[in-house]
Parts: structure tokens; sequence; C-alpha cells
């Protein structure tokens, strides 16, 4: 079987699907319960405590048992089998029925040795089980230098037994390593076979990779640039064991143990790896990282997202576009055998394989947690949310992320200021799509961190690299793009070369992106500035007032005004801004983005723009609301109309106004709200409230002659791929926004200033993630 290289990096999809609290084991029910995720096949077994004072009773169970942390993993009974899950004491923590392949896990198990799994009548029990809690589940280091890994398919063994899926690819032969590695960890396919790569056979003497080609696209290119590469199926996907559950803490301890087998190998470059992967597989590093791996030299995490509640929740609206779809068919495809690569390695007589799939019914309903959690908890959200703990990652990190990304979202750039624990990092950010983060801006930058903190060398490309670079830049994006120069090859030691990159500042900022290639829509910015922090320190807030005549004045209305009113078309949530068969990582999309209907938004713009603002950071749009109903879901769009007569998108933010209290940590630039349930506040009908809507991060040029435009309408019709579960409210509802100096709303950007932009006004259309229609005048309609 062959495969299109397009399609390698087609990563499937980004990162979200759930609040399940990353630190608990989930179940319905009390403090041990049956059903969701757990381990599979492998070296498993009936381990802990023996019988009181004598011989242990290793029991006479027909089905196989495991203890884990705070789970027991139950498969090979019968179908619909009644069982007991019973302490040391004989007390009945728990209970459940054996599904159609005759497995059960039992869930949130206080930690323990003697426990036994029973069947209901008694007539067969298992030998003495031990569970622990997560501190004590650690192995010494002799565990994963035990196990030996090679080119090819294979297993590693976590430290409850349960045996995860590999891909191994090397540069050479094991006897002329060892090479710099890189792991790519995901609920994907990463440990599926590889296959040869669509028209490179004539390369595969030179690049022996293209006719093995990994499935994860980073780790492609990794093996391209003379790494080796190794792909782990995270617990219940592909041919790996146990149940999936999103994030929980056996997929955390499941990576440690991943890096440290891995790390063991003789094969590796100074006994540590780094990680790589866009999107999920992005998302997976800061979780393993967090645990601090001692064999983990780096993280390269791209095209991410910054809490799960925001992509899933973006602004307390649940995104049952993208953020559903992808748990949907991440959660599809950890049933058994569904991601269509298993069977054929089951066919080919991995026994492995096949055992493995029987646990896999035990996933849990991330789709479910999904709806059962429409507000933020602490005990929820927080283990999956990587803003409370990215500041204890303590390696290098390499990190970018794109403002409009259509999967992931904009709400990464929380987590711009909180990786403190690293002193070594690099953040990337600019306008553009999911895909971006491969793009050769970024590319070059992401070989030069992997060889300064993995390899331990100069960076300087392989020539092969950038033979080959024309043709795969092509296929990815559609247009042709040079890779740009190697900035650390005239340095003569790698020690020279590293005092270099960490002299550089932490944030660089592409702007532009897409007008700055030959071919307008490639991925190319237009210039670059770096920055020492997040915002930077030279960061000034700049405020617009909402004024008569749908103007935006640089003063707070003088006195009375009348309020605008609109009615919200509920029927926008489910639309994107792509025409049928239109694809948003071509470097032109085929838009349809939409212009607002009459009464259906309210919008206001500034005069021409005098100087030439740079906005690099979040905006806040303060509203002053009344409505007609308790409940208003509020999409507010910033878009620039240039002095060429076209309209340019620059970034959205929503808001369900019941939702409106704000965090400690809101300020004038982001008005953070803690979505919680105790602070959800609905609308008085004909009472006004102030509403300030925060728009997540963006860059862009405001030049000379330009106008700032703030529409605030329903959700939709401005992402290409999420959509919005708005509130049923009454079709006769209308929303009235104040402009007058009782209730002045306003929108504060942050202008970062700086040298004035090298070049001129970009192509409309041609900035990526940004679409472009030609402007129209709007009359807003008083209330």
């Amino acid at each position: 079987m062959r495969v299109a290289f397009a399609s390698l990096f087609c990563l499937a999809l980004a990162a979200c699907g759930t609040d399940e609290p990353v630190g608990s084991v989930a179940s319905s029910g009390g403090a041990a319960g049956a059903s969701g995720s757990g381990g599979a096949s492998g070296a498993a077994g009936a381990s802990g405590a023996g019988g009181a004072g004598g011989a242990v009773d290793p029991g006479n169970a027909t089905f196989s048992v495991r203890g884990s942390v705070e789970q027991v993993h139950v498969w090979k009974a019968a179908p619909a089998t009644g069982l007991e899950l019973v302490s040391e004491s004989g007390v009945v923590v728990a209970s459940g029925d054996t599904d159609d392949l005759g497995s059960l896990v039992f869930r949130k198990v206080p930690p323990g040795s003697g426990y036994r799994v029973r069947t209901a009548s008694a007539a067969e029990r298992s030998g003495p089980i031990e569970v622990w809690d997560l501190a004590a589940s650690e192995r010494p280091r002799s565990f994963y230098e035990s196990q030996a890994l090679s080119a090819g398919s294979g297993y590693l063994t976590t430290r409850d037994g349960t045996k995860l899926a590999v891909y191994v690819t090397l540069p050479g032969p094991i006897e002329d390593g060892p090479y710099p590695t890189v792991v790519n960890y995901s609920g994907y396919d990463p440990a599926r076979p590889g296959e040869p790569m669509e028209g490179m056979s004539g390369l595969c003497g030179s690049l022996p990779v293209l006719c093995d080609a990994p499935a994860d696209g980073s780790a492609l290119v990794a093996a391209v640039m003379g790494y080796a590469t190794v792909g782990v199926n995270m617990r219940g996907t592909g041919c790996s064991g146990g149940a999936y559950d999103f994030f929980e803490d056996l997929q955390l301890t499941d990576g440690y143990d991943a890096i440290e087998v891995v790390a063991a190998q003789p094969w590796v470059l100074h006994g540590k790896v780094g990680m790589t992967g866009l999107s999920y597989p992005g998302i997976s590093q800061m979780f393993v990282a967090k645990m601090h791996p001692p064999g983990l030299a780096a993280i390269t995490p791209l095209s991410v997202i910054g809490n799960t509640f925001t992509t899933l929740v973006p602004g307390g609206i649940l995104n049952d576009g993208f953020a559903l779809s992808w748990a949907d068919g991440v959660l599809s495809k950890a049933s058994p055998y569904a991601q269509g690569w298993e069977q054929a390695r089951v066919d080919a007589g991995d026994t492995v394989c096949e055992e493995n799939q029987l646990l896999h019914g035990q996933k849990v309903d991330i789709l479910q947690k999904a709806y059962d959690n429409p507000f933020y908890s602490a005990e929820v959200g927080d283990p999956v949310n990587p803003e409370t703990f990215v500041d204890r990652i303590e390696v290098p990190v390499f990190f970018g992320s794109a403002f409009q990304d259509e999967q992931t979202g904009p709400y990464f750039f929380t987590l711009l200021s909180r990786f403190s624990g690293a002193d070594s990092a690099r953040f990337t950010v600019y306008n553009g799509v999911h895909v971006d983060g491969f793009a050769p801006a970024l590319l070059v930058e992401w070989h030069a961190f992997l060889e300064l903190f993995v390899a331990q060398r100069v960076p300087v490309l392989p020539p092969a690299v950038r033979v080959l670079a024309p043709a795969l830049v092509s296929k990815i994006f559609g247009a042709s793009v040079p890779l740009p120069p190697d900035r650390f090859a005239s340095y003569a030691t790698h020690a020279e070369a590293l005092a270099a990159w960490k002299a550089e500042p932490r944030i660089r900022v592409l702007y532009e992106n897409g007008g700055g290639a030959t071919d307008p829509g490639a991925p190319a910015p237009t210039f670059e500035r770096s920055y020492e922090q997040f915002p930077p320190t030279q960061t000034t807030p700049r405020r617009w007032y909402f004024t008569e005549g749908g103007i935006l004045g640089d003063t707070p209305p003088a006195g009375a005004a009348p309020a605008v009113a609109f009615t919200p078309d509920l029927t926008a949530a489910d639309r994107g801004i792509l025409a049928p068969g239109g694809g948003i990582w071509d470097p032109l999309p085929a838009y349809d983005w939409p212009r607002p209907v009459a009464g259906a938004a309210a919008i206001w713009e500034t005069a021409p723009l005098s100087e030439e603002l740079i906005a690099f950071g979040s905006a806040s749009v303060d509203l002053w609301v009344r409505s007609t109903h308790t409940e208003a879901d509020l999409e507010v769009t910033l878009s620039e109309i240039r002095p060429d007569g076209n309209e340019m998108y620059i970034q959205s933010g929503w808001l369900r106004a019941s939702q409106r209290a704000l965090a400690a940590g809101a300020s004038e630039l982001w008005p953070a709200h803690t979505h919680l349930a105790s602070d959800v506040s609905a609308l008085v009908p004909g009472e006004w409230v102030e509403v300030r809507v925060g728009v997540p991060a963006f860059a862009h040029v405001l030049r000379a002659g330009s106008r700032l435009r703030v529409t605030v309408d329903a959700p939709g019709e401005s992402r290409a791929e999420w959509r919005f579960a708005v509130a049923d409210v009454p079709a006769s509802t209308r929303h009235s926004i104040g402009q007058e100096l009782a209730r002045p709303s306003s929108v504060a950007l942050s202008l970062v200033g700086g040298a004035a932009a090298p070049t001129p006004l970009p192509p409309c259309p041609s900035l990526r993630g940004q679409p472009c229609r030609a402007h129209e005048a709007y009359a807003n309609t008083p209330e």
C-alpha cells in the first residue's frame, strides 16, 4: 500500500474534547465505579498482598485482571458477566457487568493491597490485586532499561503492565548510532506501520525513510532531517492496550514511561529524547513534560490549545462544530480495530494487538463529559487546563501557534507568559491556520531548536532537506516558499550557537503571514518582530468609544444618545466562512464571509487612521447591554477597512452574557471570565448591564488611512470549522448596545508601537486565516 504525501500532514484534528479531570479517574458514582477506560493485554496479572499469614491464594478466575493507578482492569471474561471488586476484608467496593468483549474497568479505586475480583455468584475469583496512587506507581530505572526497541513495529510496557504500540524509524543501522531521537505521542495513529511515499521511490536509497514513512507529519520531517523517530499510540487506541480517556492520569504516566523506555535505548544519542507534533501530539507534549521524565530533553508543541474549556466552550458557548466533532472522531477511533490498521497487524500474527483490543470498549465517553460540564470547575477543568501547569515544565520549549487556527482556536495566547519554569523557550506566533506550524519560517527554526537541545550540535539543515523542501512545501501548502537560511551555521561550536540562541528574545511574531511570498497566500510573513515577554513591556492600550452614527470616537460620548438594537440571527451559529468545496489550508481559500444582514448586527468604525498602528495582543470590547430576554450570546469581530476599499478580518471573541463575571486575573486588555456555575447571572429584561467580551490575541498592522471596524452580532459566520450551540431565545429577542455618556461602550486594543512596518499594504486577499471582502457601509438600527 502506498500513501500520498499530503495525507501524512493531515494530522486529523486538534485538541480538545472534554473537561475530564486528569488527576482523578472517571466513573459515574461513588468512590469506585465500573466503566470507562483501562488497560489491556501484556505482562499483566494479579499482584499485591497475599493471604493472612499463609500462602497466597491465586484464585480460580478464568478471566485476566490487573491493578493500576486507582483502577482495576478485567478482560477475557464472558460477556455480560456480573463482577464485584472486593477489598482485602471482603467488602464489595464496586460492581458492574462486562461488555460485549468480556471486559470491565473499575475506577476511582482507593489505593491498597489485597483487592480481588469475583463473579457475582462468587464461583470465580481472582488472586490478590494491588492498586497504587500516582506517587507509589513509580518504577526504577531498571524497569525501563530492561526493554528493547528496534526499527519497525513493537511494544513498550508501562508501569501497570499495559503494552503500548510503537513504530520506530532509524536513519541507519543500529550499529551506526546513536542517533538524535524524537517521540510522537497521541491518540491518532503514530504507531501505524510506515508506508512508502508516493513518487519518492527513487530517493529511498539515500533517504530510506521515504519508503518507510511514519504516520505523523512531524516524525516524517524529523526522520528526513536525520533523526530516529518513535511513534507511540496512547492507551486504548490502535494496537495499544487499555482504553481511551482524555488525559487521565494513566495517559500522563504512560507518556512518562514511553519517554523513559525510548531514552534508555542504546541507539539514542545522549540518552535523552525530544518530543514533536502538531495539534493533538503537540498538546500531549505539555502534559507529559509536566511529569518531568528524566529522559526528556525538549518539547516542540505546535498548533495547540491554551485551555480545554476555552476551545470546547469559548466564552461559555459550546463549540459544537470542531470541538465536538474532534471528540467524536477520536472516541470512535478508540473502539476495537477502529483506526483501520489494527486488523492487518493481527492478520500478520500480532497477538498482542489482538488481545489489546479487548479493553477498548471500556473507553470513556468524552462527548458526554463535554455535555455534562457546561461550566468551569477547578476539580474538572484544572487538570486538563495547560494554563494551570505549564509553569511546572522545565525542559526547553519551542512553541508555535496561529491566531486564526480553525481547529484549536486562538486561546493559546494565555500560555505565552506562563512557561516560567522553562529557562530556554521560544514562542513563534502568527496569523494563519492549523497546518502553518509546518511553514518554512517555523520549520528551519524548529530544526535549529532540536539540533541545539536534542542533537546538541551546530544547526545546519542537511542538504537533502533543502533539495526536497520545495516539493514537500508545495504539496503541503499548494505554493512554493523557499526555506530560510541556517542562522547558526557560522558558529564554530555547539556552545557558541546555543549561547547565541539563548540571547534572543522569547517571543517571535510573524506579521502578515501570507503576504510575504511571491504567491499571495503562501505561508511567509512580510516582516517579523521579537519581544522579550508577553505582553511586551511596550504594550499600550488604545481605546475607542461607540458613538452615534456608527462612529468609533477617541473620547467618550458627551451626553445622551439612543441605543443601537439588533435581532440576533441564531441560524448563523451553524454557518462557517468557507464556500462549498473550499479548503482552509489553500493559499487563497474559497472564503464565503457573509456581510452582516440589516438589523442583525451593530457596527462601529473609526475615521481613517492618521498614523500606522501595530497591534499585538488581546482586545476587550466593553459593552453596555440590555435585552428583551434573559440571555444574550454575543460575538464581536474586529476587522480592517483598508484604503483600497476592502475589509479584512482580524479576530473574533465570544461571550454568553450570563457568564460575564470577571476572574481575578481580568485586565483592561483581557476580560478573563470565571465561567463558574456559581457566578452565572441571567440578564434582567430591560435592564442595562456591562458585558466585557474578550477578543483573543492577534497581530495586525493597521496602516494609515485604514479604519478599524467592530461588529457585534450573534455567534457564527466567523470561523471555518467552529460552530456554536447558542441559547434558544425567542425570534422576537432584541439586544441593545449603549452608546452614551451613562453607558459608554468601547473597545481597547493592545498596541506595541516600534518602527513602522517595512512593507506596503499586502494584497487583499493574501493574509492566512484572514478573509477579505469588499467593504459595504452599514446602518445601525436605533433602539
